[in-house]
């Protein structure tokens, strides 16, 4: 019977850390609101993943809306300092299970689900 390939879960920051989780990654640019630092349990903080501050602000404002929020981010994701760290998750998701961790009351409507589908199904 085959291994199962790792999985690349999305959490909010604020859920008790599971032994499941594997690498625990914090793809948010700014330190969630509340949680001390020792709480966070976090194993990786890629800055360069999280979205642009102008591109959160945009997205948050009366014109944002998801779907240019996903194509504006993945552009972003082509930029060389996100690329490199992108890359570096992508090689640790083939070996491990990684927990994207975000402080998005909605996780499904943010930048984590376009991590995770990069994660999951790079593009070549």
């Amino acid at each position: 019977m085959p291994a199962s390939a790792p999985a690349v879960r999305v959490r909010r920051i604020y859920d008790t850390p599971s032994p499941d989780d594997g690498v625990r990654v914090l793809v948010d640019r700014l330190w969630p609101r509340g949680l001390r630092k020792t709480d966070a349990h976090i194993d990786e903080w890629p800055k360069a993943l999280t979205p642009s501050t102008e591109l959160r602000h945009w997205y948050h404002g009366p014109d944002g809306r998801y779907d240019e929020f996903c194509r504006r981010y993945e552009a972003e994701l082509a930029a060389p300092d996100a690329a490199l760290a992108l890359d570096r998750l992508k090689d640790l998701a083939t070996r491990e299970t990684i927990t994207l961790l975000t402080a998005a009351k909605d996780p499904t409507l943010s930048h984590t689900s376009v991590l995770q589908r990069e994660l999951e199904h790079p593009r070549k």
